[in-house]
């Protein structure tokens, strides 16, 4: 047992020592801190965009004029968009255009229904792999958080997660209703 446990302090020992020649400190400081980026960046607390339970999205066939028009900045859900329109791009206000994929990493806002006065939780996702859509340019900043608040900030480029870091539109998808606790 002595022996085994010997080996291994001397192979330990040795091992470190040979890193201590090759590296510095601060390339191993570098390393670990892109390790810990890589790690939390996925486990931070915004809304993802692919959870499964989500209540059915409150009924916009009663809703008139722009209010219920997913092709309009003043269309409900869009009170705290920034981008391109999915819905004037060839996807709608819940899917991304054919050749994109919508980022898991989303930026939320809380919207009122016209139609039943009920606010609901709303997630933005960019849709990513194509160049800029350029038709429907909505920017609404209701209830937008200062850049330190990144999950309630519209203004970062919020494509993390996918093959390509190129935007093309937005979507908003109804996560629930949102309640007061």
């Amino acid at each position: 047992m002595i022996d085994r446990r010997r080996w291994l302090d001397r192979f330990v020992e040795v091992f470190a020592r040979q890193m201590a020649q090759r590296t510095s400190r601060r390339s191993v400081l570098t390393r670990f801190g892109s390790f810990l980026v890589g790690a939390t960046l996925p486990v931070l607390p915004v809304a993802r965009a692919a959870e499964d339970g989500r209540l059915p999205p409150p009924d916009d066939a009663a809703l008139k004029g722009d209010a219920g028009d997913p092709k309009s900045c003043n269309y409900w859900r869009h009170c705290a968009i920034d981008g391109f329109l999915c819905a004037c791009c060839g996807g709608s206000q819940n899917a991304c255009p054919p050749g994109t994929e919508m980022s898991p990493v989303t930026w939320i806002g809380t919207c009122r229904h016209p139609g039943d006065g009920k606010d609901y939780i709303i997630s933005y996702n960019d849709c990513c792999g194509q160049s800029l859509c350029l038709r429907c340019r909505c920017t609404r900043t209701e209830g937008e958080k200062p850049l330190y608040f990144t999950s309630k900030n519209n203004d970062l480029l919020w494509c993390f997660g996918t093959k390509s870091r190129a935007v093309n539109c937005s979507v908003a998808v109804v996560l629930g209703v949102a309640t007061r606790s």
